[in-house]
């Protein structure tokens, strides 16, 4: 790629890259920058860079864009499609519109499939082909889901998907591929570390590359969909119409009488602590999402967002952290956090829950919940045990006959999350396994079940 430099920058959590493209010239290109900017931020800082230009591929699901911001803060002028019908001010781009960067240009490839208006941007310096920043379309070892613009068009954006591949693969076997879904993306990125690879490695490794035909490569992607959080299907629209400016990452100190009202009003309670400081205690009713880098996920997929949410953490975990998790699937409405934190709460003679953790080698015969995916279910299971995924169990708790009952999955975070769930909606006999079925297994458990 020459001296070209193209920055990273991976949010573990959400499975993306975003990246920061050094124009040489003290200007920098952001492609599909979240709402959450303090990566890039401190990468322009540490090359000296400002942002010139933001570009998104396709009107995000998973996160909302920071191209507003970096146009408000930092005059950045935003290219997107001009199909995706943005109502703020863009420089609308269409298949083969080019854009000077000075010196090196980019050229808009339309390839829809992930979305219906989703762009490639191709990176060229003079007549040659550097590489593709690829969106959700060309991914490492696979291509993005066609689900989440409409249900009846999947199978219709699936072929364009198709289509938007091969046009992706007549590129030189050289030319970089850099997508924005990774591993760990529910916008269907397999397994993985490699976040960025090759025309050539594509065209000779990726299995929907290689499919025989288009009916096949529909076939296998259609097949590998599995779940996703409910806020996929709202923050589409959040993009087009442009996201609200947003500042500050502090959290309003609440005392625990204004928690109380608050809760009373319809406030929802997330408490962000460790999975053993929530089962030993917290304030009943509250949702235990344990912060860390999937936290913005499952917030999203199991705390309503039309409602004030209240915090409650331990003084050693960033308060910054959790606004901007919040905020970049959409969750402004944060009322505060409580001051003092569960002690304030005990203080002021409130009631409180818990919730006990058992050791892996305690099952005792007991009915066994595993709210992982279907598929990390099916790879390797407890014996005997029923699977309904977390993000099911939102609407499912309270069907659930209220009998003993322990809750796993692979380490015990998500398994917090859906005992808090079970305990809100009044099951009262609830406990939680320490670790997943590798640890149940090496405790003499014995061998794990499969369904494949």
């Amino acid at each position: 790629m020459g001296d070209v430099r193209v920055i990273p920058l991976v949010d573990e959590g959400l499975g993306n890259s975003a990246y920061l493209l050094d124009l040489d010239d003290g200007r920098a290109l952001a492609v599909d920058a979240s709402r959450d900017l303090r990566a890039l931020r401190d990468a322009s800082q540490r090359h000296g860079l400002t942002v010139a230009y933001a570009a998104d591929t396709h009107l995000h699901a998973d996160f909302l864009t920071g191209a507003l911001q970096l146009a408000r803060t930092d005059g950045a002028q935003v290219l997107a499609s001009a199909s995706g019908n943005r109502e703020y001010r863009h420089t609308g781009l269409a298949d083969g519109d080019e854009v000077d960067l000075g010196g090196l240009r980019l050229r808009a490839l339309a390839t829809p499939g992930h979305t219906h208006e989703h762009l490639a941007y191709e990176l060229l310096d003079g007549s040659r082909t550097i590489g593709v920043f690829t969106g959700g379309s060309l991914i490492v070892g696979s291509a993005a889901r066609t689900d989440l613009v409409s249900p009846d068009r999947t199978e219709e954006l699936a072929r364009a998907q198709y289509r938007s591949l091969q046009r992706l693969a007549r590129l030189d076997d050289d030319v970089a591929v850099w997508p924005t879904h990774g591993a760990g993306s529910f916008c269907s990125a397999p397994p993985g570390a490699e976040r960025t690879s090759t025309i050539g490695t594509e065209r000779a490794t990726n299995a929907l590359l290689r499919a025989g035909s288009e009916d096949a490569f529909v076939a296998e992607l259609l097949g590998s969909l599995g779940t996703f959080p409910p806020y996929f299907l709202r923050l589409g629209e959040i993009n087009r119409r442009g996201p609200a400016a947003v500042e500050g990452d502090n959290l309003r100190a609440l005392t625990a009488d204004e928690v109380a009202s608050l809760v009373a009003a319809g406030a929802q309670v997330v408490d962000v602590r460790p999975l053993a400081d929530f089962g030993a205690g917290h304030v009943p009713g509250s949702v235990s999402i344990p912060l860390r880098p999937v936290f913005a996920t499952w917030l999203g997929w199991l705390v309503d967002d039309d409602r004030p949410i209240v915090v409650v953490r331990n003084p050693d975990q960033d308060p910054g952290e959790i606004v901007w998790q919040a905020r970049k699937v959409g969750y402004d409405q944060l009322a505060g956090e409580l001051d003092g934190a569960l002690a304030a709460w005990t203080a002021a003679g409130r009631p409180t829950g818990s919730i006990p953790v058992r050791d892996p080698d305690a099952l005792d015969g007991a009915r066994v919940l595993d709210i992982r995916q279907r598929g990390e279910f099916e790879a390797g299971h407890v014996p005997g045990a029923d699977n309904i995924e977390l993000g099911d169990l939102v609407s499912r708790a309270a069907d659930l006959p209220d009998e003993p009952l322990v809750v796993m999955c692979g380490h015990g975070e998500r398994a917090m999350g859906a005992a808090s769930l079970l305990a809100r909606s009044g099951h009262q006999h609830v406990t939680v396994l320490d670790g997943g079925p590798r640890e149940w297994a090496a405790a003499g458990g014995g061998p794990l079940e499969t369904s494949r």
